[in-house]
C-alpha cells in the first residue's frame, strides 16, 4: 500500500511494486489510507511523512493500533527529529526524498525475506525463552512480561528474538542490521538505537539497568539477565 499525496510519485512507486508482483493500493490522503489499510490488511505500507491534514506520524500511530505491516516512511525533511518521531510510533525504516525506487524495493524485499523462527517439529516442544519475568515465544511470535502480553512491532520482535537467540553474545549494530533488515540494507546504522529505545520503553526497561537489553559500550547490545 502506498500512502502519498503526490500522484506522480505514488504512481511511480506503485508501478515498481506491481512490476515485482505485488497487489498495490494507492491512497493520496492519510485518513483514507488508514481506512483502506483496515480493509485490505497490507503486508507493506510506504507512507509519506508530509501528508496534508492527517500527517504521516499520526497515520503511523493509528496503523499500529491494528496492523503489524512493515512501514517505510518517505520524508522530504532530513533532520533527525522528524526521523526519530516517525520511527518512535512504529515505522520500520525510512527514506529521504529524493530516493531511488530501486533502493526502496530492495529494502522492502530484504524486510520480507527476514528469517522467521520455525515452529518445533512433531515433538510439540515450545520455542520459548525466559529472561527473568520476560517470556519470548519465538514460534508464536508472542512476548509476555510478568504474564501480561507485550505488543511489539515486527521489527521490535525480530530485534528481541535475535538478542535472545544468543544471549551471551554482544551484537554490533551492523550484525543486528544484517540479522533483522538484511545484509543488503544500506543506511544509518543508528536506526538500531531508535528501535532498541522503543523496545525498552515497551518492556519497562531502563538503559542504565539493562535488565532485558544491555548496552555494551563500544560494541552494541546484548541480552540482559532479567535481574
Amino acid at each position: 500500500m502506498v500512502i502519498e499525496d503526490e500522484p506522480e510519485l505514488a504512481a511511480l512507486v506503485g508501478s515498481y511494486f506491481a512490476r515485482d508482483g505485488f497487489e498495490v493500493t494507492v491512497s493520496h490522503d492519510g485518513g483514507q489510507g488508514v481506512t483502506a489499510a483496515r480493509e485490505i490488511d497490507p503486508d507493506v505500507i510506504v507512507l509519506d511523512l508530509g501528508l496534508p491534514g492527517l500527517d504521516g506520524v499520526e497515520v503511523c500511530r493509528q496503523l499500529r493500533t491494528f496492523s503489524d505491516a512493515y512501514v517505510v516512511i518517505l520524508t522530504a525533511r532530513s533532520d533527525e527529529v522528524d526521523t526519530l518521531i516517525g520511527l518512535s510510533v512504529g515505522a520500520d525504516d525510512y527514506m529521504t526524498k529524493p530516493f531511488s525506487p530501486r533502493e526502496l524495493m530492495a529494502r522492502v524485499q530484504a524486510m520480507l525475506r527476514r528469517p522467521r523462527p520455525l515452529r518445533q517439529p512433531d515433538d510439540g516442544a515450545e520455542a520459548a525463552r525466559t529472561v527473568g519475568d520476560l517470556t519470548i515465544d519465538t514460534a508464536g511470535r508472542d512476548v509476555w512480561l510478568q504474564g501480561d502480553p507485550v505488543a511489539l512491532t515486527r521489527t521490535e520482535f525480530d530485534l528481541l528474538a535475535a538478542l535472545a537467540e544468543r544471549p551471551r553474545m554482544a551484537f554490533s549494530r551492523r550484525q543486528l542490521i544484517d540479522h533483522v533488515w538484511g545484509e543488503t540494507w544500506v543506511g544509518d546504522e543508528h536506526l538500531v538505537d531508535v528501535h532498541i529505545g522503543h523496545l525498552r520503553r515497551k518492556l519497562g526497561d531502563d538503559a542504565a539497568e539493562g535488565r532485558f537489553v544491555r548496552t555494551v559500550r563500544g560494541v552494541g547490545y546484548r541480552m540482559g539477565t532479567g535481574q
